[in-house]
């Protein structure tokens, strides 16, 4: 029994550890050139920025779409770094190892 709980206790420390090292790990992605999001790799938005030219109300709808789709492309980049940085060996998962 405290060996399963010394696993837990690591793979908490592991799973933290992996949640600081992508705290420093940057993503930027932008829509037209218009709207800009850069994401840090536990996927928190660190800075927007918006044209401008979108700050009427007769561009909220475009504004809406354009900030739905700079998301979606933050995200995917980060997943994007995820995967390259765990191939690479950079980055391990937490080991689950006997724990399920």
């Amino acid at each position: 029994m405290f060996n399963k709980l010394k696993q837990y206790k690591d793979m908490r420390s592991d799973a933290k550890d992996m949640q600081n090292a992508l705290s420093e790990e940057t993503v930027h992605a932008d829509v037209h050139g218009k709207v800009s999001i850069v994401m840090d790799g536990n996927q928190k938005i660190v800075t927007m920025e918006i044209d401008d030219e979108y700050m009427t109300p007769e561009k909220k709808e475009q504004l809406q779409k354009d900030i739905i789709e700079c998301l979606e492309r933050a995200q995917t980049k980060v997943k994007q770094m995820l995967i390259t940085k765990m191939r690479s060996g950079e980055l391990n998962m937490p080991d689950m190892g006997g724990m399920m």
